[in-house]
């Protein structure tokens, strides 16, 4: 007949040290558990069992251990930013597009005037609500890119591919920003927008090296416009001073006759006078004035009586001084 097997039992299980090691280990993952660290420019989002409790800020934290209470952190004091139609390498945002034809397929516009552009733009943005971020939409980064795209293509629809290439590129910065703001507010993604900056914008690589034709061609006709101008403001300026000058001198001529003419006419008025006080006097006087400037301008003259029938032989000396002789 068999006798019974006699089962030993370790000595570590009779005297309770197991239960120690399991209350020990049980103690340690409990503190790894509920010790955690919120870096500077974060913040973390604590749920108990899967339910929001409070957002805390940075520094060392505790929690309730054995996955009681979850812990999410997010940079919410961080710029974060999204690319559109190109690709930085080393990118390491998920919803970023990495193969060649999704950029291609994402930067293609059409534009207000029916024409093909070539768009790629960036997105600066923050979480600023980081509740709803976590809870409110499943792929809130994932949406941000759908709502961007749509917004942007909005935008340059409403342009011509001259204001989306050359002159209107900070107008629709503008727009699209305000307009994305306007989006995610509606949809509680809990993002904030910052910033929205236009990259490369050209037209499609067929139509290129057309488009630069024209925009040299435009690029040359402003050269030209902006050096007749300059022509235009410097003899313009010489031209009015030329004119002005000779106004001025016209005017003062003007005085001067205008002066003149008066100066006679007092002059006359005044002689006038006289001769209705005394005409034979002034007739005289008149006639005399006028003869002592006049005969010094005749040269030699011999005045004679009209009665007298010869010159005496003498004056035929001087028949070859300068003047002559008259009668």
């Amino acid at each position: 007949m068999n006798q019974p097997t006699e089962i030993r039992i370790p000595d570590i299980f009779r005297n309770g040290m197991i239960i120690w090691i399991v209350l020990i280990v049980a103690v340690l993952a409990g503190l790894l558990t509920s010790i955690y660290t919120v870096q500077a420019e974060s913040q973390g989002v604590v749920l108990r069992f899967g339910k929001y409790l409070k957002t805390v800020e940075p520094g060392l934290r505790f929690k309730l251990p054995f996955g009681i209470e979850q812990v999410y952190v997010l940079p919410v004091r961080r710029q974060l930013k999204q690319e559109y139609g190109f690709s930085t390498p080393g990118a390491t945002n998920p919803n970023q597009f990495n193969d060649r034809r999704g950029r291609e397929i994402e930067k293609s516009m059409m534009t207000g005037d029916l024409n093909a552009a070539m768009v790629e733009w960036i997105v600066q943005y923050r979480i600023n609500d980081p509740r709803l971020y976590l809870f409110k939409v499943l792929d809130p980064e994932g949406t941000l890119r759908y709502i961007s795209e749509s917004v942007m293509r909005t935008v340059v629809g409403d342009r011509t591919v001259d204001e989306v290439i050359t002159i209107g590129r900070q107008e629709i910065e503008e727009e699209a920003r305000s307009r994305l703001e306007a989006a995610v507010k509606k949809y509680e993604l809990g993002i904030g927008i910052d910033q929205i900056q236009l990259q490369n914008v050209n037209p499609p690589p067929p139509v290129q090296a057309s488009f630069n034709e024209v925009n040299q061609a435009q690029q040359e006709r402003e050269r030209m416009i902006n050096e007749a101008n300059g022509e235009y403001n410097k003899e313009i300026p010489r031209s009015r001073g030329v004119a002005d000058q000779k106004i001025q001198a016209a005017e003062g001529y003007a005085l001067k006759r205008v002066n003149e003419a008066l100066g006679d006419v007092a002059s006359f008025n005044s002689r006038f006078k006289e001769f209705l006080n005394a005409p034979d006097i002034t007739r005289s006087r008149l006639y005399l004035e006028s003869m002592k400037d006049v005969i010094p301008k005749m040269g030699k003259k011999i005045i004679m009586d009209e009665d007298a029938s010869q010159i005496l032989p003498l004056l035929q000396l001087q028949a070859g001084a300068k003047g002559g002789l008259s009668q």
